[in-house]
């Protein structure tokens, strides 16, 4: 009997041990669960931070894309009829070559005259009609050469012109809305120390 008492007060022991360890566990469980309603309170506050920081990366991206497409409506615009242009520049050339090629020639007779007369005309209404598009023609005698609106054909000798400056055009160029359709082709007068064209003009 005695050693079945000791057994039974043994498992009360164990019992009562276990018993107090599983109330000390549940009470140290229980700390941090009093900060838990911060922590969640903090969590959330990141959260919501985050989300305010990926809205506002979006609008900004959303007002560029609209900016962008913005610029690329403008610029289909305004140049639109590039294209168009440039097929009509060779019926302002043949025109121009058309009233050269009369000059010299004004005792030639009535029919001479009255063709050049038309001629001239014709190609005045054109040019005019260019210019309401915003076309301008580049004929940039006398002016520095500009590498970025003028093609250089040949440099010749010119004692009398600028060094590097446009003394013939060949054929004029054509701007769009200040953009440039077709540079002017030039001749360049050759400097007499340098041959070479000054590209930084």
């Amino acid at each position: 009997m005695s050693a079945d008492e000791k057994r039974n007060e043994q498992v009360e022991e164990e019992l009562k041990e276990s018993a107090e360890a599983a109330a000390h566990d549940k009470g140290g469980a229980e700390d941090p669960s009093e900060n838990s309603p911060e922590s969640e309170i903090e969590a959330l506050k990141a959260q919501a931070q985050e989300f305010q920081e990926q809205m506002l990366r979006s609008q900004a991206e959303m007002q560029n894309v609209r900016r962008r497409a913005e610029i690329d409506v403008e610029k289909a615009h305004k140049f639109a009829l590039e294209k168009f242009v440039k097929e009509l520049l060779p019926v302002a050339d043949s025109l121009e070559k058309a009233v050269e090629s009369t000059e010299g020639h004004e005792n030639a007779g009535e029919l001479v005259a009255s063709i050049r007369e038309g001629v001239e005309m014709t190609l005045n209404l054109f040019m005019n009609s260019l210019k309401k598009f915003n076309v301008e023609q580049l004929n940039p005698v006398g002016e520095p050469f500009d590498p970025q609106q003028h093609e250089a054909m040949s440099m010749v000798p010119a004692p009398d012109a600028e060094p590097n400056s446009v003394v013939a055009v060949v054929q004029k160029g054509y701007t769009l809305n200040e953009r440039l359709v077709r540079p002017a082709m030039v001749m360049v007068a050759k400097a007499e120390s340098s041959p070479k064209i000054d590209e930084q003009a």
